[in-house]
């Protein structure tokens, strides 16, 4: 566990932006960033703003080949990583703390870019401004209040935009963030009844582990936000029973994080829009407006939902035939191209299974050459971070189509069960 108490921290940032300065960095380049969760990369983000910088996270569950596209997509005049996936990157550095002031950059100056995509698989990234986190951090605030008594547990990814996020809305509360590398129940768990947390946000899966075996939760815990998938009514019930103030929220990268959030515990939708955010239902689609939002207009989120009286969303469905798997997004269009480069295999087209502990896994559905080959899964751990390997493979003689001959989804999702 490392604390960063904000307004303190600004001698870590301040050492960034003079070491970021020394590297003469032309204003509006990007810098990239691959790393676990560090002291470090948080300072370097908020550094990165007030110099006229973009920082680039890169997802640190990805491979060497995962990663080189997305690297050269990032066009990043410099890119630091703890490791050497990424050959041109360079080692962390040694940063000494200096004396600086807070510089404000502009609304529309960029802060971060963030790689999505949609079910093709086919990365974009997403430039999201000053703007839009501070329209995020007051909106967030508006909702749970933004005290600088508040300590969040940061357990979400850096490169996620809710990790981001939340990093950015500590700063400007003057809150406290306690980062941990990752997501651990025990450790969670200690640091909640040791009142070291009063904020977190998990994904589903982080919810039910963090959940086993314990008692009641102490009056120092006074909000869980959870989403990234699909929320069991059962889980917020159980969290609920133990005293947790569990909120159902729903967010996407292109809107920085949260859209809807419950106002109070009910479970059963993900909550009203935010203040100065906008929802609306257009074809059974989702669609957001608002200052937090990357680009004007209304975004068309590919997500199915509905709106009650009350203006509550249900997520129905999010993106056609996405997999969200313990709170990552798994791509079938990606994983589909890489067992398609296995010599075994004719044709493949991958669905998901519902999960009582990931709340979705990929499984792929193989036509095969001659037989079987007991090495495509090997195959695929060589090529893809351990969340998109495919938990089964099914046998068919041939792939279920439609009358235009592409697969049929819907005759998938029924054979993978």
């Amino acid at each position: 566990m490392t604390v960063i108490a904000f307004p303190a921290f600004r001698a870590q940032i301040a050492g960034w932006k003079k070491w970021l300065r020394a590297r003469g960095l032309a204003a509006g380049s990007r810098v990239g960033v691959l790393a676990a969760n560090r002291v470090e990369t948080v300072a370097l983000f908020l550094a990165c703003g007030e110099v006229g910088l973009t920082l680039v996270p890169f997802n640190a569950r990805l491979t060497a080949g995962e990663l080189a596209p997305l690297v050269t997509q990032a066009a990043a005049a410099l890119v630091i990583s703890e490791d050497d996936r990424i050959p041109t990157a360079i080692p962390f550095p040694v940063v000494a703390p200096a004396e600086d002031l807070p510089e404000p950059a502009p609304d529309d100056q960029p802060l971060a870019a963030l790689f999505t995509s949609g079910t093709t698989g086919t990365p974009s990234l997403i430039v999201l401004t000053h703007g839009n986190f501070r329209a995020s951090a007051r909106a967030s605030a508006a909702n749970l209040g933004g005290a600088a008594d508040q300590r969040w547990l940061l357990c979400l990814p850096l490169f996620h935009v809710g990790g981001l996020a939340m990093a950015h809305r500590c700063a400007e509360y003057g809150a406290t963030l306690v980062v941990e590398k990752g997501f651990d129940p025990a450790r969670a768990n200690a640091l909640i009844d040791a009142g070291e947390v009063t904020h977190l946000s998990l994904v589903p899966t982080a919810l039910d582990r963090l959940l086993e075996g314990r008692g009641v939760f102490p009056k120092t815990l006074k909000a869980v936000l959870v989403g990234g998938g699909p929320v069991p009514l059962s889980l917020m019930e159980r969290a609920r029973a133990m005293g947790a103030y569990v909120l159902q929220t729903y967010g996407l990268t292109e809107a920085c994080s949260q859209v809807t959030t419950e106002r109070v515990p009910d479970g059963s939708t993900a909550g009203p829009p935010l203040p100065g955010i906008e929802v609306r239902i257009v074809d059974g689609q989702i669609e957001v407006r608002g200052p937090t939002v990357f680009k004007p207009g209304w975004l068309q989120t590919k997500d199915l939902g509905e709106l009650d009286a009350q203006g509550r969303l249900t997520v129905l469905s999010r993106r056609t035939d996405l997999i969200v798997s313990g709170g990552e997004n798994v791509y079938p269009a990606e994983l589909e191209r890489v067992l398609g480069g296995h010599p075994a295999v004719r044709e493949v087209a991958v669905g998901p299974r519902a999960d009582s502990k990931w709340g979705q896994v990929p499984i792929a559905v193989v036509v095969w050459r001659e037989e079987a080959d007991d090495g495509v899964a090997a195959w695929c751990r060589e090529r893809l971070a351990a969340f998109k390997v495919p938990k089964a493979f099914i046998s068919l003689e041939s792939l279920p189509r439609n009358a235009n001959g592409k697969v049929d989804r819907r005759a998938l999702a029924a054979l993978i069960g």
